[in-house]
């Protein structure tokens, strides 16, 4: 996921897409210790999402408290 389609997102939107990221890297780790990941990479892809949506949640609370 790109950071220009996660800066269209809402607050409720990002909360969600945390969520299921979140789930997705549970399943991922889960199948890596049964030895049934076919993409190793994915997991480092889906944890650099998390931490870009993470980010933007912070950036759209601190905006909100400037203002």
């Amino acid at each position: 996921m790109k950071t220009s389609e996660i800066r269209e997102l809402t607050a409720e939107e990002l909360n969600k897409k945390l969520a299921d990221l979140k789930a997705e890297l549970f399943n991922l780790r889960f199948q890596l210790a049964i030895n049934q990941l076919d993409n190793p990479m994915r997991i480092s892809a889906v944890k650099k999402d998390i931490a870009r949506i993470k980010t933007m949640i912070r950036e759209n609370e601190l905006t909100a408290q400037k203002n």
